[in-house]
């Protein structure tokens, strides 16, 4: 990453421990969050109510976050959350998201969570009622379209300060990732972007 590791204390020490507890290592976005425990703390916290308050499913929301990922090209999420993907439906399923394909393995509600995260991180400003009567006919509720709108935004205030100050995608996360297989390689960025080239997942196709 391109900051420097935080100075030892007492609260950075528990975020270390409790990554080490719960995922055998110290991740590279909580060696940047600890520079402030405090926030990742309240992002910690504020992700699990959200997603155990919400009823939208375990894969609903890998959707969610895969399409969002994707869009933005954040390779961290992109390959911790297309492994979850693949978990919850398959290899080619999660990849087809992670590509920005149709993904047909999904249901309408899923593919429906996909556009819209694609449609939020493209323009914001560009949705319309219609765009959500869509998501409505899919039998997704009021309060789901809310969900998944707060989560979208949600990744994307993470994904922008683990990307935009170097936090990249842990080695155990390419092991962990199906072997059929999701890889990382160098993309261009998008002309209208910086030149400079950013990690992208894509799954290998045979």
């Amino acid at each position: 990453m391109f900051l420097h590791l935080p100075p030892a204390s007492e609260s950075v020490t528990t975020l270390y421990e409790r990554d080490s507890a719960e995922d055998g290592y110290v991740t590279n976005h909580t060696k940047l969050w600890a520079w402030r425990p405090d926030l990742k703390e309240a992002f910690t916290e504020f992700r699990k109510q959200l997603a155990t308050q919400s009823t939208l499913s375990d894969r609903e929301r890998a959707v969610l976050v895969c399409a969002t990922a994707s869009s933005i090209g954040d390779a961290y999420c992109a390959l911790a959350w297309g492994t979850e993907l693949a978990q919850q439906a398959d290899p080619g399923t999660a990849a087809e998201v992670l590509q920005m394909a149709e993904a047909h393995g999904l249901t309408p509600r899923e593919r429906a969570l996909m556009q819209w995260a694609r449609q939020i991180v493209r323009d914001p400003n560009g949705t319309t009622a219609g765009d959500v009567e869509s998501m409505r006919k899919t039998g997704l509720s009021e309060t789901e379209i809310f969900d998944a709108t707060v989560l979208i935004a949600f990744r994307l205030a993470f994904s922008t300060v683990n990307d935009s100050l170097g936090a990249r995608p842990d080695s155990q996360l390419a092991d962990a990732a199906p072997a059929e297989g999701i890889h990382l390689r160098r993309q261009q960025a998008d002309q209208r972007q910086s030149p400079t080239e950013r990690l992208v997942v894509q799954r290998v196709l045979e």
